[in-house]
């Protein structure tokens, strides 16, 4: 994507292909039919509205009771299992989701199915099919998704190329073995600055893990603009240090590696435990742009980069994103200036 004022793209890696993904029952868009049945309505891309039925799996799962609802696990359920009227629908509900997500920007579709089940086999058969599906339905590449290195294997294996070279997220000290699956598949690789065995501590054990990964795709014959490091976004509610750690790391190693690299990361990760969480993201975006980085796992239908990267290198940020880069940046401890201002309505 090219941002207004930016020298370089930015590079946005479209997340909303996920079984993770929650709509709460209280949405509007969660009601029933006239016969009674808990569907999800939505839009087309031409404008039609339409309704999903929700599968028994869904509604019967502890999540629906607790008040959310997978609605990519909800589609991904009817298509494989559904009748051929909810196969159908189920099919029609992924494409609306692809379809919106391309026209909002994203240049890869991320593509995970870690929602579906707890056994490896029956992940391994939903990626298989929702690859194939999708690789139908997009012009962008995919992003293979996983916490398991052989449901990535099976995607990759699936996704034939029609729309470009396709991205593997991730590889890490824990799985170092997935940069060998990027080889062999011709993929860009995310890596990401896990340890070993545990999340970072600061920025210098993000930098450390970092640059061990990257030696290793270079040494491996992965090129430096096939690389897209993940310094790992921690939630800024959780620690105030959270933020200027993962900038500070994004600063390094764009120092480091120069311009070649990629540098993206969860930006939604963010925003958890914090209201009005567009406006952190947006925040976060701008700042981890600023610090170096080109690129975000994203869904850009609710955080469009370019209205986030706005006018990046001239005139001032919104009161909104004025507050929320000051929690992003520790400033505002257990964010409650900003909190105070969203409970006012005073947040636009």
């Amino acid at each position: 994507m090219k941002i207004d004022g930016m020298e370089r793209d930015f590079i946005v890696i479209g997340e909303n292909v996920h079984t993770t993904r929650v709509l709460l029952k209280r949405s509007k868009r969660v009601t029933t039919d006239d016969g009674g049945g808990d569907v999800i309505t939505y839009t087309t891309t031409t404008g039609e509205t339409r309704a999903l039925p929700i599968p028994d799996v869904i509604t019967g799962s502890q999540d629906f009771q607790e008040g959310r609802v997978k609605h990519i696990k909800a589609a991904l359920h009817q298509g494989m299992f559904g009748s051929a009227e909810a196969a159908a629908e189920g099919l029609n509900y992924i494409q609306a989701i692809v379809e919106r997500q391309e026209a909002t920007g994203a240049d890869f579709l991320d593509i995970n199915v870690d929602e579906v089940s707890m056994r490896t086999e029956e992940q391994i058969e939903a990626m298989q099919w929702l690859t194939g599906k999708v690789q139908e339905m997009a012009s962008r590449p995919l992003s293979i998704d996983s916490s398991d290195i052989d449901v990535i294997a099976a995607g990759l294996d699936t996704y034939d190329g029609r729309n470009g070279p396709p991205m593997l997220n991730s590889a890490s000290m824990e799985r170092p073995g997935a940069l060998d699956l990027a080889v062999q598949y011709n993929a860009a690789a995310v890596v990401t600055a896990a340890g070993t065995s545990a999340m970072p501590d600061g920025a210098g054990e993000r930098v450390d893990n970092a640059t061990a990964m990257i030696d290793q795709a270079m040494e491996k014959g992965i090129a430096l603009d096939n690389i897209y490091l993940d310094p790992l976004v921690f939630p800024v509610s959780v620690d105030p240090e959270y933020g200027r750690h993962c900038l500070d790391a994004v600063r390094e190693i764009r120092q480091r590696y120069g311009p070649e690299i990629h540098i993206t990361g969860g930006i939604s990760n963010a925003s958890f435990g914090v209201p009005g969480r567009k406006f952190i993201n947006e925040a976060f975006m701008r700042l981890m742009v600023q610090a170096g980085g080109d690129s975000g796992i994203i869904d850009p239908v609710q955080n469009d980069p370019n209205a986030a990267l706005a006018n990046l290198t001239g005139g001032e940020p919104s009161r909104a994103i004025e507050l929320a880069m000051a929690v992003v940046l520790g400033q505002d401890p257990d964010c409650r200036t900003y909190i105070k201002a969203w409970r006012k309505k005073e947040l636009s």
